[in-house]
């Protein structure tokens, strides 16, 4: 065998320990892992939702439009709170909306503008 041979089956065997030992080192999600991920995502689920359907809930109860949150309430895993201050109060507008939406209910549970009750679900 020549010099070259064997260098070349030097190199085959360096990738094929290297591919053997990527496979061997992979190891499945541990219980807590799973669980933390799943918590994340549900989390993350019930943000978009609140964020996509309270705008539109207080745009349709004041005729404004409300973008960014002045603050953000939630346990991270049955509720999300977020509270908005008014910017136009003193044209007409509100001075503070407050909307929490449920993750059991699947939607907005209490919307209050201006201390006024406007959505309220019992769980």
């Amino acid at each position: 065998m020549s010099e070259t041979m064997k260098v070349v089956l030097a190199v085959l065997g360096v990738f094929a320990a290297g591919f053997i030992m990527v496979g061997l080192s992979k190891q499945e999600p541990s219980n807590e892992q799973k669980e933390a991920a799943a918590s994340i995502r549900n989390y993350v689920a019930i943000q978009t939702m609140a964020s996509d359907k309270c705008p539109v809930a207080i745009r349709k109860e004041t005729g404004e439009q409300v973008f960014f949150p002045s603050e953000t309430k939630s346990d991270k895993d049955t509720y999300i709170t977020l509270i908005w201050l008014g910017e136009n109060a003193d044209k007409g507008g509100f001075k503070k909306a407050s909307c929490t939406l449920r993750a059991a209910l699947g939607g907005i549970s209490e919307l209050v503008i201006d201390d006024k009750v406007i959505i309220n679900k019992a769980m």
